[in-house]
This record gives C-alpha cells, sequence and structure tokens, in this order.
C-alpha cells in the first residue's frame, strides 16, 4: 500500500528579525565582553540567515509595550524573564500557530475535511501546556472529538520524522487512517544574553515557524503529493554532550557545540546506508546522482560539511539554504519547510526521489526517503 503526503503548509509569526539588527542589539548589551562581542559578529555573519520570525512582538523595534518582559526597545535592552514567563507566551501563542498551520494543511486538500482525519501528532520541545495544541487543534477545526491523539514532546530539530514515520506506520495499519502531522517551535522564547559560545551561537540561528501535513493511505486522484518510503534512525557513537536542551530558572538552555559539524561530517555516510539500504538502486548510485537531498539547516556550516562530504551539487542544498536565508533554524519544524521547497519546485516531476536528514540530541540522524507523485507547473 503507498502511504502518500498529501499536503504540506507552513506559517510563520507576524514579527521579522532583521540578522544584522539582532546582530547588534546583541553585541551592545552591557554585560558582554569583548570577547564574546567578536563571537557574536562571527556567530550572526557566518549564520548565513537574513531574517527570521518571532512570536515576541516586543523583539520588534517598532514594538512599545508598557511593561516589557523580554526586550526593552526604548532601551535596546534585552531582558532575562523566567522561565514561567517565558511558557507563558507558548500557551498563548503556540496554539493559534499550531492551529494556522493545520487549518492550512486541511484547506489544500479539497477531497479530505475536518471529518475525515483520524489521528492528530503534534510536535514540539519549546514549551508546555494541558490540555495541549493537539486538542487545540480538534476543537478550533471541528475535528471529530473522537480523533486519537499524540503528542512528540521535547525531541528536539529531528522530530519531524518520528512524527511521519509514526503517520506512516498508522496509515499501514489502517488504509482509511487520515494522519494531521503538525509541529510548531517557539524558540525565540529563549533567547539569552550570555558570554557562552554554545548560547551566543544559539542566539544566532534559532526562530519560531510551524509546519503541518496530511498523511493517508487513501487513493487519490490529480495533484501533488510525496510518497512515504523508508525512515531510519542512527546515533551517532560520539556527541551526547555536544548538542543538548534543557530546563533552566530563565528558559529552556541550548547546548550546541561547534565540533557538531564535526561529528555529522565524520558519521553522515553512515547515518544514511541503512535508509538507502532500504532500495538497490538508490544504494549503487553516487550521492548526487539522488535527484533532492532535504537537509535540515542546523546552521550553514553544517550544510556545507554536508554538501562536502556527499558532493552534492550546489544546487541540491538551494532549498535547505534558502528556508535557512529566510527562516532561521526553527528546530523540528525547519525540514518540513525544506521539503515543502522541493514539493514546490517549478517543473518538478513524478518520480522524482528525496533523501532527507535532520540532526538533534543525542547526537541523534533521522533520515527519511520519499518519492514525489504528480508534477508542478
Amino acid at each position: 500500500m503507498t502511504v502518500t503526503l498529501r499536503s504540506l503548509e507552513v506559517a510563520v509569526p507576524d514579527t521579522v528579525l532583521n540578522q544584522t539588527e539582532v546582530r547588534d542589539v546583541f553585541a551592545a548589551q552591557p554585560e558582554i565582553s569583548d570577547l564574546a562581542k567578536r563571537l557574536i559578529g562571527a556567530a550572526f555573519n557566518s549564520s548565513g540567515i537574513e531574517r527570521r520570525h518571532s512570536v515576541v512582538d516586543e523583539m520588534s523595534f517598532d514594538a512599545t509595550a508598557e511593561s516589557p518582559r523580554f526586550f526593552d526597545a526604548s532601551r535596546s535592552l534585552i531582558l532575562n524573564p523566567s522561565t514561567g514567563t517565558r511558557n507563558a507566551i507558548y500557551v498563548s501563542e503556540a496554539g493559534p500557530l499550531f492551529v494556522a498551520a493545520a487549518r492550512a494543511a486541511l484547506d489544500s486538500c479539497p477531497d479530505l475535511d475536518a471529518h475525515d482525519v483520524t489521528h492528530v501528532i503534534t510536535v514540539s520541545c519549546t514549551g508546555f501546556f494541558s490540555p495541549g495544541p493537539d486538542y487545540r487543534i480538534v476543537r478550533e477545526l471541528g475535528l471529530a472529538p473522537s480523533v486519537q491523539r499524540y503528542h512528540l514532546g521535547f525531541m528536539g530539530c529531528y522530530a519531524a520524522f518520528p512524527a511521519l514515520r509514526q503517520a506512516k506506520t498508522i496509515c499501514d495499519a489502517d488504509p482509511d487512517a487520515v494522519v494531521l502531522v503538525v509541529s510548531a517551535e517557539l524558540c525565540s522564547i529563549h533567547v539569552r544574553v550570555s558570554d557562552d559560545p554554545d548560547t551566543i551561537l544559539g542566539s544566532s540561528l534559532f526562530s519560531d515557524g510551524a509546519a503541518a501535513a496530511l498523511i493517508t493511505g487513501r487513493e487519490f486522484g490529480a495533484g501533488r503529493a510525496l510518497r512515504l518510503d523508508h525512515f531510519e534512525t542512527v546515533l551517532t557513537p560520539v556527541g551526547e554532550e555536544a548538542m543538548a536542551w534543557n530546563i533552566g530558572d530563565n528558559g529552556f538552555e541550548m547546548v550546541l557545540g561547534t565540533y557538531v559539524p564535526k561529528i555529522i561530517d565524520d558519521h553522515i555516510v553512515g547515518a544514511l546506508d541503512p535508509l538507502l539500504a532500504h532500495d538497490e538502486s538508490l544504494a549503487a548510485l553516487e550521492y548526487r546522482q539522488i535527484d533532492h537531498w532535504a537537509i535540515h539547516p542546523g546552521g550553514r556550516s553544517i550544510l556545507d560539511k554536508v554538501e562536502r562530504r556527499l558532493d552534492l551539487d550546489e544546487d541540491q542544498l538551494v532549498p535547505s539554504r534558502t528556508v535557512l536565508r529566510d527562516y532561521g533554524n526553527m528546530s523540528s519544524a525547519t525540514v518540513l519547510f525544506v521539503l515543502k521547497q522541493i514539493l514546490e519546485q517549478p517543473g518538478s516531476g513524478d518520480g522524482e526521489r528525496i533523501c532527507s536528514m535532520a540532526f538533534g540530541p543525542g547526537l541523534t540522524v533521522e533520515t527519511g526517503l520519499f518519492t514525489t507523485l504528480g508534477t508542478t507547473a
């Protein structure tokens, strides 16, 4: 049976952060050392990012909050709210973003409606509340109250793939199932000022966004879709201390070692082997002969390492670099943005193969293999 991703839509908050402006604000904070200022300049300037989005409207220079909690625009001062204050923003802002992406995914499938959805899988690692975003989606989209709901929490940047894999498992078991997968991350609510290199690197990369996909085993007519072929998980033998996500008193704390790209460089080929072993025709090819590569843009240095190690054509990383440039790293939602870029490429045809990878705490490498169905104009 063929399990297909029938629609893939995204949503971002309204506040846009210009990378050079954010860099200058961070570098101007009074507690930042001269060494940290140099690290901030290097991290932001080499990020490959031009703009990002945030749910925290205070972060806009146009904001006029009477009692700012995150950013005092009048003094260009980044504040340090408690974890509770940060999570309160998640509670108020995550739900609308989840719902917006989910509604867009459903609206883009005219032959499916709300009552066709049998399962909802939500993904997020940047906040908590209950009843959670899965509940909000069911209520606000008018899904059947009997919909089965699952939430994948605190897994990090690779978590969209476990969600897609679970959706495929559900549809393989029940051909009538329609699974709505929605990932939303509010990374910007955990921004902080620090001399710590990991914190500086995270501040230069992370942003907010959401993506939603409808997965089904049902037959469908004309349209554009992705066949979900295979998924694999690999834990690298090193890197547990290089990438982690912890809860502190003043927000969630990202550990993002500068040697993560080196770990990925050393182990990416071994991580791909189990995925490509599912298809002898692909395993026999050079990596650049595979049509498309949807790589999670954890940062520009990671994309550079992947491109060189796999000897990919420059054009094959354009979707990942475009998402990084325009949106930054939105944790688990980001690789879905990349898949959407590939799915909508002009002139893209039927039967093209997509090899995809995402990296996260552990160090965990999640991989997915997809095939395009239908053609774009």
